[in-house]
């Protein structure tokens, strides 16, 4: 037998061996009968049980193939494994550097700051030298963004710390007390430079190491809704100043969702203000995002009690109009989907409360429940780096790596 199977997990190998076992068993058995008749029994009837030892024999070897088949064919459906990781804390974001791709970081709740060398498969606990040990146990990492070895990471309370060296050391960049809102969104652009987006909707940019910070929109979210109340957005009176679920595309250009899940808000390079936008569904939003990290791709957006619906066609930004969403067929039972991610343009998958998955190899016309992972918890960020590095994290420290 190739043992080789049993090092790629393609069979059991404590099952595989009760199978060889009890096929033993029953041979000696066969074997002790036969001896036992040799002495008082024709040569026929020795010849007669000799066969059936032979159809015994053949029966095991046909019963072991298919059970090795089937367990190939399992192993061919399985998508994602579960990595171990030394946490059971709630894991927020991970990056890779860039300069080196088998290299990168985890981040979470409690201080958690995992580096990985091997691309995923393993993760261990670092510190940062500046912090106190038990200083950091109260923050909460919750984004990190790299450009070639250039790294940003900020958290809660309000962090914001910087690495030149790939996270070989981190330097803390101080925070100013004026900000409006709190940093929830810090994006790498290169050597020195970032953008970096509060809850109350700015959008700053330095180009030296955090010491300077340039403003790209003129006035807050709650201020802009203060000016264009009368607009007519439903939901905007009773905003509360605060924005979740920031996401960022390659070009620059930005979805927000008002805190309550009422309506949502887009921005991009060179308006003023961001742009209130009203919901076309009477559920409110639960998640929203880029079609391939890309608005000309299109968006996405899910709402309470599992709806999901896509934009027919590319969304204008500077329009004031209503988008295209069309409704995706895919049903939940109800659970809310948290975050949708594409690993191409065919093929998307999206995490669900409860701990479940759903796939689409059709952009989303058709779904399909992955059955073989049994989470218990929630999963709530998909990324994927290219089409064969992807993780998915989830509560209690869940991690899960995508299996090319």
């Amino acid at each position: 037998m190739n043992t080789d199977l049993f090092n790629m997990g393609f069979i059991n190998p404590s099952t595989n061996f009760f199978l060889k076992k009890t096929h033993q068993r029953k041979v000696s058995k066969m074997a002790m009968e036969v001896k036992s008749n040799e002495k008082n029994t024709p040569f026929v009837e020795n010849n007669s049980n000799r066969r059936k030892i032979m159809q015994i024999l053949t029966a095991g070897t046909t019963l072991l193939g298919s059970f090795l088949q089937a367990e190939a064919k399992e192993a061919k459906k399985k998508n994602w494994e579960q990595i171990e990781i030394p946490v059971d804390t709630v894991l927020f974001d991970l990056d890779f550097v860039k300069d080196d791709p088998m290299h990168g970081w985890l981040v979470g709740s409690k201080g958690t700051f995992l580096e990985t060398t091997d691309g995923g498969k393993s993760w261990n606990p670092r510190t940062f030298a500046n912090l106190d040990q038990d200083e950091e146990l109260t923050y909460r990492f919750e984004n990190i963004s790299f450009f070639g070895n250039d790294g940003w990471v900020i958290g809660k309370p309000a962090i914001l710390l910087h690495t030149k060296d790939g996270g070989k050391t981190w330097l803390r960049v101080p925070v100013s007390p004026k900000l409006p809102g709190e940093p929830i969104l810090i994006t790498a652009l290169g050597p020195d430079t970032a953008e970096m987006t509060t809850s109350a909707g700015a959008i700053y940019v330095t180009n030296n190491g955090g010491r300077n910070w340039k403003a790209q929109v003129k006035e807050t979210i709650d201020s802009t809704l203060n000016r264009t109340i009368s607009s007519g957005v439903s939901g905007a009176s009773y905003f509360t100043g605060n924005i979740i679920g920031v996401i960022r595309d390659r070009s620059g250009k930005y979805l927000a969702i008002s805190s309550r899940g009422n309506f949502f808000l887009t921005w991009q390079p060179g308006q003023e203000f961001w742009i209130p936008r009203a919901r076309e569904t009477s559920r409110r939003i639960q998640s929203m995002g880029f079609s391939e990290n890309n608005l000309e791709k299109g968006l996405w957006m899910s709402t309470r009690g599992g709806g999901l619906s896509l934009t027919g066609k590319t969304p204008d930004f500077e329009s004031i109009e209503n988008f295209d969403f069309q409704s995706s067929d895919i049903k939940t039972g109800g659970y809310g989907i948290l975050d949708v991610n594409y690993r191409n343009k065919d093929e998307l998958w999206a995490a669900c409360g409860g701990g479940i998955l759903y796939s689409s190899v059709d952009g989303g016309k058709t779904w399909k429940k992955e059955e073989e992972n049994k989470i218990v918890g929630s999963l709530y960020k998909i990324k994927f780096f290219n089409e064969n590095l992807g993780f998915i994290l989830g509560s209690n420290g869940v991690l899960l790596r995508y299996i090319n």
